[in-house]
């Protein structure tokens, strides 16, 4: 799910900081951005990472803001120094005309000043923290945002077994209201129609038009997400794959309606179903 958090620790080279942002995605993708100076932590990174979280496209940036190192820091090679003056007097020597070496030019020498190296090892460490003290702050808000939707997909989930409840109350009127208008036209018919046979045919196409196994099936899949949003423990995939049973068989509800109330339940049922869906995959 969506969120961003921010971390940072001071060195003595700069400030490392570490930011991690999350959207939506079916499953975990690490996307590291690094500072050159802590490349080679990128395996490390990744497998804390995905450690601590299941699902979502991760965007992992740590970057190293340096600062000036003054006096205290630098050292001057004296060796060098020496040598380049003697080669530069040897020069002079030969002709008049050559300038005096300036120490301006001494000191963009190469390897004239030497700077203190960085370490490569405390950077990381501070990297390292950096990125839990991240993680422990997405994963607070992932949580917060995940209680919110846990609440908006309950909502629905209730909403929606209220419409099965009353679908299932009504399976037994409307098999009669079928019968009966079914009679009614072969009675309209006025033909000569063998009694056993019209009851066989009646019953099959009665058969074909009962929706008891597709409300059944829902209340059993309604209630699987009821437990499902109670586990502890990565819950995202399976409950997508909920949802399009759940779909399927609203889906199928619409296609066996015998009557305007039927097709208004199966609207209504794929209108929540959608909307769990969407928040669903939300969820890690």
């Amino acid at each position: 799910m969506t969120a961003f958090s921010r971390s940072s620790d001071q060195t003595r080279w700069g400030e490392i900081t570490c930011e991690l942002r999350s959207v939506n995605h079916r499953y975990l993708e690490i996307n590291p951005r690094l500072a050159d100076e802590v490349k080679s932590l990128e395996p490390r990174i990744r497998d804390i990472i995905s450690q601590h979280l299941k699902r979502g496209r991760i965007d992992c940036t740590i970057r190293l803001q340096q600062e000036d190192v003054w006096t205290e820091d630098i050292a001057v090679n004296a060796a060098l120094v020496s040598k380049l003056v003697h080669i530069s007097e040897q020069i002079r020597s030969q002709s008049v005309d050559l300038q005096p070496l300036r120490v301006v030019d001494v000191l963009r020498w190469p390897g004239v000043v030497q700077a203190e190296q960085l370490d490569e090892d405390q950077i990381g460490t501070a990297a390292m923290n950096c990125l839990k003290n991240s993680i422990g702050q997405l994963i607070d808000i992932r949580k917060r945002e995940g209680d919110r939707l846990l609440q908006f997909v309950k909502l629905r989930l209730q909403q929606a077994q209220e419409i099965v409840t009353g679908l299932k109350k009504s399976v037994p009127d409307w098999q009669q209201l079928f019968r009966q208008r079914i009679e009614k036209r072969l009675a309209e018919a006025r033909a000569d129609l063998d009694p056993t046979r019209v009851e066989q045919e009646l019953f099959i196409y009665i058969q074909k038009a009962d929706v008891s196994e597709e409300i059944e099936r829902l209340e059993v899949h309604l209630e699987e997400v009821f437990n499902v949003l109670a586990q502890n423990q990565p819950i995202g995939r399976r409950l997508d794959f909920l949802m399009q049973e759940l779909n399927r068989e609203a889906n199928t509800l619409g296609s066996k309606s015998i009557d305007s109330r039927l097709t208004q339940s199966s609207v209504e049922l794929k209108v929540l179903i959608e909307q769990m869906r969407e928040q669903v995959q939300n969820l890690e």
